[in-house]
């Protein structure tokens, strides 16, 4: 049978309507069986790991540190006190062991207040660290999760994370690390403190050690 020209064109026509929603189809079903790219990471581990991380923490650590120095010294005379109530519990007059009880209780008390707010001012610091550095490392994150492919990023770090198991070639860390030290360098000796001061993080506030009573 031999088709006129002019019915050609209205065939294609009609082939691509019905071939494209097969194609649609064929498209999104690739798409669906193609594998997931998923990775992992720690935001808590890679701010503090940051050059800008790790120079606030020492600036973290200089800033507090008389308060905690004044806490330690207030542990150790609360501790001095017990000890040497607990030495002279034979020895010393019922006056003596009232007044270094009370005396112990007004230095525990001084201390728990100091533990409170050293605690207070050193969440609201670190708050702000982390909120500071965690905006832009999410900037970082986002681009080089759309250049890498990735479906998804989990933070291990997280609280109530799901994540149970993670390789150590998805773990994308130690990458945001390194590219957010490239997109956001330091100046040199911008307030730097000597290397080897401690992370602000391992200045614990001294728990308080209330003056015990001798016993008979």
């Amino acid at each position: 049978m031999i088709v006129h020209s002019r019915y050609l064109g209205t065939l294609a026509a009609l082939a691509m309507l019905f071939l494209a929603p097969v194609r649609g189809v064929r498209a999104q079903a690739a798409a669906s069986a193609a594998p997931s790219k998923i990775a992992v990471i720690s935001i808590r581990n890679a701010i503090v790991a940051t050059a800008e991380g790790k120079q606030a923490q020492a600036q973290l650590q200089s800033q507090f540190a008389p308060k905690q120095n004044e806490l330690q010294t207030i542990q150790k005379q609360v501790e001095d006190l017990q000890r040497r109530l607990s030495e002279g519990a034979r020895t010393l007059s019922d006056e003596e062991k009232t007044k270094m009880q009370r005396e112990g209780e007004l230095l525990s008390r001084r201390l728990q207040r100091g533990n409170d707010d050293l605690n207070e001012e050193l969440n609201a610091a670190q708050g702000e660290l982390v909120d500071g550095i965690g905006r832009k490392m999410l900037e970082v994150l986002d681009r080089y999760s759309r250049e890498n492919g990735y479906t998804a990023v989990l933070d291990t770090s997280a609280q109530g994370s799901p994540v149970v198991y993670g390789s150590s070639q998805s773990d994308i860390t130690q990458d945001i690390v390194r590219l957010y030290d490239q997109a956001y360098p330091i100046k040199a000796g911008a307030g730097a403190a000597p290397a080897a001061s401690k992370p602000a993080s391992s200045a614990a506030p001294v728990a308080p050690a209330p003056a015990k009573k001798p016993t008979p």
